[in-house]
């Protein structure tokens, strides 16, 4: 096996680990990540050779990352295969994965904690007083993350720095984060 064989299964098996962290199946973290070792777009039937997975389960894992927007169908001139190339601007992949888990996630507890709290005033109980604080409390933390997100999401203090200035930042070959980062900045400064 060569060492970019080596490299990618060692990638694919990581990232498909990793998936259901960012509230991705394993199945399409790791479709994602084979493509994302690839340089040319892959159709169905070099997944499912390429990772020894069914065409359903390569369906499904296609079906699942074109829904977070992180794979793109290209259809071949003259072929009507379907061929998948990775989403790889970072900066938009974090935020399409972000969005996604704030409407799928916070949203609907946000929603659930505006209609709770309120039902909880009408309680007289010390019971109910201390579920309430406690609900009362979670809803600020999650008003204060949303508010973040949101920021995050329309560009905020990530499109002033770049995200992708950090990623430079983190891969430079200086070895002190502030001095990568300084470097970076300077780098994001020149024309």
């Amino acid at each position: 096996m060569s060492e970019i064989d080596n490299v990618r299964e060692s990638f694919v098996q990581l990232w498909g680990a990793m998936g259901s962290f960012w509230g991705i199946s394993p199945t399409g973290a790791k479709v994602y990540a084979w493509l994302m070792s690839r340089a040319d777009p892959a159709d169905s039937e070099e997944i499912m050779a390429g990772l020894e997975l069914s065409r359903g389960a390569v369906s499904m894992a296609c079906k699942e990352l074109r829904e977070w927007h992180l794979i793109e169908v290209e259809k071949a001139p003259g072929s009507r295969r379907s061929r998948f190339r990775p989403a790889t601007d970072l900066e938009k992949v974090v935020r399409n994965i972000v969005q996604i888990r704030k409407r799928r996630e916070w949203d609907p507890l946000r929603e659930h904690l505006l209609e709770w709290i309120p039902q909880l005033e009408a309680e007289e109980s010390p019971e109910a007083e201390t579920f309430r604080r406690r609900l009362e409390s979670l809803e600020g933390l999650i008003t204060l993350a949303d508010s973040m997100v949101e920021m995050f999401l329309k560009g905020g203090m990530v499109s002033k720095i770049g995200l992708k200035m950090l990623v430079r930042a983190s891969r430079s070959d200086l070895p002190h984060p502030q001095l990568r980062f300084e470097q970076a900045t300077q780098d994001k400064e020149r024309p």
